[in-house]
């Protein structure tokens, strides 16, 4: 069983009240705050100083985007938890904080307890992703482009390296379906080839 106070945290936000908040709600349920920052500058000293178990950082900080803190938190530990506690509630800022490495993404106004369960998940399971509204967001990136379901079915596996011939055998397409659907992604992710294709794909959060 997890004890909260096993779980040592970093608060990251430009406003102090917001850390004075969160800390106070925080060690009323037993968790370990034993850092806070309110740039990038004194969070990279802070995760550095005390190792903490999880951080809980904001986008949006004075000397630049805490997704480049999460990016290099993540290039730094495998391990740590990393949530993301933010004004910023739109899919740009969702997709974009799953793909630099975070492991939850909530809205200040999320209530306490999805905070603490964000945290929670986090520590206990630092690859894992929970946001609300992931698939939606997810759906409306894909829609932006036109991608269709079927061709979002081959695009997935691009990045396998398989050639046509084998992409059509695992969908059970023909090769030239499968040829057709290509040239049309292409076409609606504006590039040429395929390399380009999963470069935009993962870019946009298309594909992971």
């Amino acid at each position: 069983m997890i004890n909260n106070s096993d779980i040592s945290i970093v608060l990251i936000d430009d406003h102090q009240v917001v850390r004075e908040g969160l800390k106070s709600a925080l060690t009323s349920h037993g968790f370990s705050v034993v850092g806070e920052a309110a740039s990038k500058k004194e969070a990279f000293a802070q995760i550095a100083h005390v190792n903490p178990k999880v951080i809980v950082v904001d986008l949006h900080l004075p000397d630049g985007s805490g997704l480049d803190l999460i990016a290099w938190a993540r290039g730094i530990s495998s391990t740590l938890g990393i949530v993301v506690l933010t004004m910023s509630d739109d899919d740009t800022s969702l997709l974009a904080s799953l793909q630099s490495g975070a492991n939850a993404f909530l809205s200040k106004s999320a209530p306490l307890s999805h905070v603490i369960s964000a945290i929670t998940l986090a520590f206990i399971s630092p690859q894992s992703f929970t946001g609300t509204g992931l698939t939606d967001a997810i759906k409306r990136k894909r829609d932006g482009f036109g991608i269709t379901a079927r061709e979002l079915t081959v695009l997935e596996f691009l990045p396998k390296g398989l050639t046509s011939a084998s992409i059509a055998k695992n969908l059970y397409l023909s090769e030239a379906t499968v040829k057709s659907h290509l040239a049309s992604i292409y076409r609606k992710l504006h590039v040429a080839n395929r390399a380009q294709a999963v470069v935009v794909a993962m870019k946009n959060g298309i594909i992971s």
